[in-house]
C-alpha cells in the first residue's frame, strides 16, 4: 500500500485539507505585502534643495515661493527644478530673463532637501535623505531584504526537512513578527537594513513551508488546484497592497500594518497538522497515525482508521534508513537528482529575475504608482485561471518553458515601444507580468512534485535560494540603464529564454505520484495516474 492510496481512503481533498489550506492563507497574506513593500516605503517623492540658506534678509524675503525657486534652483532640460543642485547665490536677474542659465555656478544641496508630501507622508528617502548621491542606498534596502530571504530559504529548507514542517513554521512566524515590528521602529538606516534582512530571513520560511505542507496533504487529482489556489492569495494581496499603502502613507505605520496578520497566524498555528508523509519518512509512526486519524475524523472516514494499524504505516513509505539525515549534499550525490537540481536552479533564477525585473520597475511604465501596482496584482488573477487549465492540458514542463519564453518576448517587445505611448507600454508590461506570474505559479508546484519527500524542503530551499539571487540582482540590472537604455530589458529577455530552455529538459510530473525517497527519483517513476483502482500493495 502506498501513501497515495491511504490518502484516498481518508479522503485526499476533504474538509481537513480545506481547513489546512485556509489556515495557511492567513500568514501568506504578509508575503506579497513584505516582498513588494519597498515600492512604497522606498519611493522617492519629487524634491529640490532646501533654499532657506540663501535667505540674505533683503529682496529674497519679499519674493513668492515660486520666485524664490526661480532664483535659487537651475531647471533641468524638461523644465522641472533640478533635484540635486542649487545656485551658489540667488540669481535675481533670472526673474527678468530665465533663458540664459548655462554658465551660472551651481553647488550640490547645502542644507538638505524639501520633499513633495502630497503622495507620501514619509518614506525612507524623506526620513534619511536617501536621494542624489545616496540614491543607491535606497535601492539597496530591497536587495538587503531579499538577501535575508535568500539565506532564510536555505536555512528553513534544511531545518524543516530535519525537524518537521509545523515546528519551523512557528519559528518563522515569530521571527518575522519580531523583526517586522523592529524595522518599523528603526532610528537609522543601518538598523533598518539589519531588521529588514532578518524580516526577510523569517518570512522565507512562510513562503516555502506553507506550499509544501499543503501539497503533501492532498491527493494527486487535486494537487494542481491546490498549487494554483495557494498562489491566488498572492495576487489578491498584491492588488490589496496599493490600497493599504494609499491609506497608510507613513512608512513606519505601513511596515507595522503589513506585519499584523502574523498575530492571527500564530493563534491559528495550533490547528495546523504536521505533514504525515514527513512523519512516516522519519519513522515517527505514532504521530503520523494521530494526524491521519484526525484527518479521517474531520473528513468523516472514521471506519478506515479503525482498521489502520501503526505497523502498516511503517511499510507505506519504504525508507532505507530511518535515522539518515538528509542535507543539501544529497542534491548532487546521485545523477538524476543532480540533473533535477541543476535545471530547477536555472529555472527558478530565470522566473524570479524576470518577475521582479518587471515588478520593481513600477514607475517605468508611466502610470500612477498605486494604479500600476493594482493593475499588476489584478492581471495575475486571469493568469492563474489560464494556468490552471493549461497545467491539466499540456502538463508542467511545457507550461514552465512556454510561460518563461513568452514573458521574455514581452520584455523584448517593450524595448521597441516609445516612451510616449504609455498605455501600450503598460499593456505589454502587464502581459509580460501575467506570463511571469504564470511561470511562478507553475514553478512552485512543479518543484514540489520533482523532489522526494525526504528532500522536498531542501530542494525548495535550494531553488528559492537561487530565485533570491535572481531577485537580488534584478534591481541592480535595472541600474544598468545608465550604461545603455535597453540593456536591462535585453538581459531580462535573455535570462527568461535560458530559463525556458532549461525547463524543457526536466521530466514531466503531471498525474504522477509524489516521489518519497531519493531512490524513487533515481528509478524512472512508474506513472500512476489514478489512486482509486490502484489498491494492490506494491
Amino acid at each position: 500500500m502506498k501513501f497515495e492510496n491511504m490518502l484516498a481512503e481518508v479522503d485526499g481533498f476533504g474538509r481537513f485539507q480545506l481547513r489546512t489550506i485556509l489556515l495557511m492563507v492567513i500568514p501568506r497574506v504578509t508575503l506579497p505585502f513584505h516582498f513588494l513593500l519597498n515600492n512604497f516605503i522606498a519611493a522617492v517623492p519629487s524634491h529640490h534643495c532646501d533654499i532657506s540658506s540663501l535667505d540674505d534678509g533683503g529682496i529674497f524675503r519679499n519674493l513668492s515661493q515660486a520666485e524664490r525657486l526661480v532664483v535659487s534652483i537651475p531647471l533641468q532640460d524638461d523644465g522641472t527644478p533640478n533635484s540635486c543642485q542649487m545656485f551658489a547665490e540667488p540669481q535675481y536677474h533670472l526673474l527678468l530673463n530665465s533663458s540664459n542659465i548655462t554658465a551660472l555656478p551651481t553647488v550640490p544641496c547645502q542644507t538638505g532637501w524639501v520633499y513633495d508630501n502630497t503622495t507620501f507622508k514619509s518614506t525612507l528617502a524623506t526620513e534619511w535623505d536617501l536621494v542624489c548621491d545616496q540614491r543607491r542606498l535606497n535601492r539597496a534596502t530591497a536587495t538587503i531584504f531579499f538577501m535575508g530571504v535568500m539565506l532564510g530559504a536555505a536555512v528553513f529548507g534544511y531545518l524543516s526537512d530535519r525537524f518537521g514542517r509545523r515546528r519551523m513554521l512557528l519559528v518563522s512566524y515569530m521571527t518575522t513578527t519580531f523583526f517586522g515590528f523592529a524595522s518599523a521602529f528603526s532610528y537609522n538606516l543601518s538598523m533598518f537594513s539589519a531588521m529588514r534582512f532578518l524580516t526577510g530571513f523569517g518570512i522565507s520560511g512562510i513562503s516555502i513551508i506553507t506550499v509544501v505542507l499543503c501539497i503533501e496533504w492532498v491527493d494527486i487529482k487535486h494537487r494542481t488546484a491546490v498549487g494554483v489556489f495557494m498562489s491566488i492569495d498572492w495576487s489578491i494581496c498584491t492588488a490589496l497592497l496599493p490600497v493599504v499603502a494609499y491609506f497608510v502613507n507613513d512608512w513606519r505605520y505601513l511596515t507595522t500594518t503589513v506585519t499584523t496578520p502574523l498575530f492571527l497566524a500564530m493563534i491559528s498555528w495550533w490547528w495546523l497538522p504536521e505533514s504525515a508523509r514527513w512523519l512516516i519518512s522519519n519513522g515517527k509512526i505514532s504521530s503520523a497515525h494521530f494526524y491521519l486519524n484526525m484527518c479521517a475524523k474531520v473528513n468523516g472516514r472514521e471506519q478506515f482508521v479503525a482498521d489502520l494499524q501503526p505497523e502498516i504505516l511503517s511499510k507505506v513509505i519504504l525508507v532505507e534508513d530511518e535515522n539518515r539525515k538528509y542535507s543539501y549534499l544529497d542534491l548532487v550525490r546521485t545523477p538524476k537528482m543532480r540533473r533535477v537540481a541543476l535545471l530547477t536552479g536555472i529555472v527558478w533564477f530565470g522566473v524570479a529575475c524576470t518577475y521582479y525585473g518587471i515588478s520593481f520597475n513600477v514607475t517605468g511604465f508611466g502610470v500612477n504608482i498605486y494604479l500600476t501596482q493594482f493593475i499588476y496584482g489584478a492581471i495575475e488573477i486571469p493568469a492563474k485561471v489560464f494556468i490552471f487549465f493549461t497545467l491539466h492540458k499540456i502538463g508542467r514542463r511545457w507550461n514552465q518553458a512556454g510561460t518563461l519564453v513568452l514573458s521574455g518576448l514581452c520584455i523584448f517587445c517593450n524595448m521597441f515601444i516609445s516612451q510616449d505611448k504609455g498605455p501600450f507600454r503598460t499593456a505589454v508590461g502587464a502581459l509580460g507580468k501575467m506570463f511571469a506570474e504564470a511561470a511562478f505559479t507553475t514553478v512552485f508546484l512543479y518543484t514540489t512534485e520533482l523532489y522526494p519527500t525526504v528532500m522536498r524542503q531542501n530542494g525548495l530551499g535550494y531553488t528559492s535560494f537561487m530565485a533570491r539571487i535572481g531577485v537580488s540582482v534584478s534591481p541592480l540590472i535595472i541600474l544598468l540603464e545608465e550604461v545603455w537604455d535597453h540593456l536591462p530589458s535585453t538581459i531580462f529577455s535573455l535570462v527568461a529564454l535560458v530559463g525556458g530552455l532549461a525547463a524543457s529538459f526536466l521530466p514531466e510530473t503531471h498525474n504522477i505520484r509524489l516521489p518519497e525517497t531519493i531512490e524513487d527519483v533515481e528509478q524512472t517513476r512508474r506513472r500512476s495516474i489514478s489512486t482509486s483502482e490502484d489498491k494492490s500493495p506494491h
